[in-house]
């Protein structure tokens, strides 16, 4: 199960159009450091397009939805670090659903 935390507004660059994106949050996990070798909890997160007005997207912040948050690989693209340093992204989280409808049309 996921947890909708949070609800952002985002624009598409090509059409210029605006959506709303559902930001859908894991259960707690426990990982350990790879630096420190200690535990830590973390959770992760993954962004949802979303087809609901925004009255009904605010109204299921707090609902869960079965289903889980996946690790996947994903086109290669830089982040520079408030350091300055430059990190390699090859993976992101993705939301995975239980089930699935199909709409046609």
């Amino acid at each position: 199960m996921v947890t909708i935390i949070g609800l952002e507004k985002k624009t598409n660059l090509k059409t210029k159009e605006s959506y709303l994106v559902l930001t859908v949050q894991g259960s707690a996990e426990v990982l350990t450091s790879k630096a420190t070798g200690r535990a830590y909890i973390s959770s992760r997160r993954a962004s949802v397009p979303c087809a609901l007005s925004d009255l009904q997207a605010k109204a299921l912040i707090g609902q869960t939805l079965p289903g889980s948050i996946e690790k996947v690989e994903c086109t290669p693209f830089e982040v520079k670090l408030p350091t300055g340093k430059k990190l390699k992204i090859t993976e992101t989280y993705q939301f995975q659903p239980e089930m699935t409808e199909t709409v046609l049309g």
